[in-house]
């Protein structure tokens, strides 16, 4: 708990990053979304197969 007190007191705009999937470059780079995104993803090509 005091790194993150240290954290929010002494640095610059002592502010914390995003935790979120979609906000994260690197996950972005996978192709990873957050689990919201991929279910409505995967319900949107079931349904587009389904009309098919």
């Amino acid at each position: 708990m005091v790194f993150f007190l240290v954290r929010v007191l002494f640095v610059k705009h002592g502010e914390f990053k995003s935790q979120h999937i979609h906000d994260s470059e690197a996950m972005k780079e996978r192709g990873i979304h957050c689990v919201m995104d991929q279910d409505r993803e995967m319900r949107n090509q079931k349904r587009l197969n389904f009309k098919d």
